[in-house]
């Protein structure tokens, strides 16, 4: 098939001030460059007294803290090229102490429609179901559209002060934004090439069958995005098959992988869950590029079901992206993580038609994952940072520092902690974002 993408626009370089923060988005040559291209070279950075985790202090019992050590790093191009031992002479930069943790990873989000940066609104809730708020998304569209590119930028940084680089954003594509909501987005993504990174999914947010955006999802997959989503086969179009037939072969005939959004928690959801599982193993090309968005039925399952689902998606390599939610069942993390299935969490809708709660920080993730699993023990919390970091952790479960290592990207945030048990904890606010080697963001206001 000949190639039909349609490419982002080149960035444009800006820099943006928001009141207690700077958020910087630095300028790229111009010229024909892929999606999200690594930084241009770049004069090397060297940072001293920089705070790493080395390992675990145990007792006869359990791990009771985290050693550290300070240490130099030099940047260049984008990677990490040296770790060296703190010296009192060394010169760069003075990270003063502060401790590197991981890049977070905001791996489910909806950057193409958002109230932030505009005026306050809370959800209205007299819109109940799914059905009632696509209706009432249906109003609410044409008045975001204006000003989604803006907002969408706006929503950005607000992540990269949380300490997130990269986010997989889910994207309308229905008959009442049309392609509007994804080319708006593409906009505001050129304009933060460089400093943030993203992945799209095409988005049939008003059903495909249900809303009639059989060809608009057709379009979408030829132009500049990476999965294919979907939303309640059955709640929604009313058949599980068809719909399911329909986004897996777009997915196939375009190269694309699969994200759907599964919030029946019935014997629609289990059905729905094992139909992927069954066209993912008749096509293993899909192996490792499927997950499952929210998918509330894993916290409805006997122990004996959700053992059988959980082998089964460990066997079709499904991953499940989750808000970590509270009010639902509680969702089986850490079942789902035992089984080897690739878990990951994003901060989803931070203010908008559906509900208004999101502080765009993953570290809130982990925090909520931590209090939800009673992970209120320093191993335990160190392994919650993991939740927003797509699973990147400075230590592994014995305690061998696995992160950072020379050659690996440097994208890591600076934060005023002793360790990233207390990151998570106490919800230790970010000082510093770098991307690719490059401060995207630093907090000038007062430290907390």
């Amino acid at each position: 098939m000949a190639d039909q993408s349609i490419n982002r626009r080149e960035f444009l370089g800006k820099t943006i001030g928001l009141a207690g923060v700077s958020v910087f988005a630095p300028s790229v040559s111009s010229g024909a460059k892929p999606k999200n291209p690594i930084r241009p070279e770049s004069a090397p950075v060297v940072l001293k007294n920089v705070l790493l985790e080395t390992g675990f202090i145990r007792d006869e019992i359990e791990v009771v803290g985290t050693k550290t050590r300070l240490f130099t790093l030099k940047l260049e191009n984008g990677v990490i090229t040296e770790i060296l031992p703190q010296a009192a002479t060394s010169t760069g930069t003075d990270a003063k102490g502060l401790l590197m943790l991981p890049a977070m990873k905001d791996m489910h989000i909806h950057l193409d429609k958002t109230y932030y940066g505009g005026p306050w609104k809370a959800r209205e809730s007299k819109y109940k179901t799914v059905k009632e708020l696509i209706e009432h998304e249906k109003k609410v569209i044409p008045e975001l559209l204006p000003y989604s590119t803006e907002r969408a930028e706006k929503l950005i940084e607000l992540l990269q002060s949380k300490g997130t680089n990269f986010a997989r954003s889910h994207v309308n594509i229905e008959p009442t934004s049309q392609l509007n909501s994804l080319t708006n987005l593409y906009k505001a993504l050129d304009h933060k090439k460089g400093s943030f990174e993203t992945e799209l999914v095409a988005f049939p947010q008003h059903g495909v069958f249900y809303s009639g955006s059989q060809e608009l999802m057709k379009e979408a997959a030829q132009m500049d995005i990476d999965f294919i989503g979907g939303v309640d086969p059955y709640s929604l179009d009313g058949n599980i098959e068809k719909t399911m037939d329909f986004t897996i072969q777009l997915a196939l005939d375009y190269g694309k992988g699969l994200d759907i959004h599964l919030h029946e928690s019935g014997e629609s959801g289990l059905l729905t869950l094992q139909y992927l599982v069954k066209k993912v193993l008749e096509n293993p090309q899909l192996k490792g590029k499927s997950y499952l968005s929210h998918c509330f039925v894993l916290g409805a399952l006997d122990a004996k079901t959700l053992q059988a689902t959980c082998e089964a998606l460990a066997e079709a390599e499904i991953g499940i992206t989750t808000t970590v939610p509270i009010g639902y069942n509680v969702m089986p993390i850490p079942t789902l993580m035992n089984h080897g299935i690739k878990v990951m969490a994003g901060t989803d809708c931070v203010t908008d038609h559906w509900q208004p709660f999101g502080t765009g920080s993953m570290l809130d993730k982990a925090k909520t994952m931590a209090e939800l699993y009673r992970y209120n023990h320093e191993f335990g919390l160190s392994r919650a940072l993991g939740i927003g970091t797509k699973g990147l952790l400075p230590l592994d479960k014995e305690g061998n520092q696995v992160w950072p290592k020379v050659g690996d990207e440097a994208s890591f945030t600076l934060v005023d902690a002793s360790c990233s048990a207390e990151t998570v904890a106490r919800l230790r606010p970010v000082e510093q974002l770098y991307h690719r080697g490059i401060l995207v963001f630093e907090r000038t206001d007062l430290k907390c």
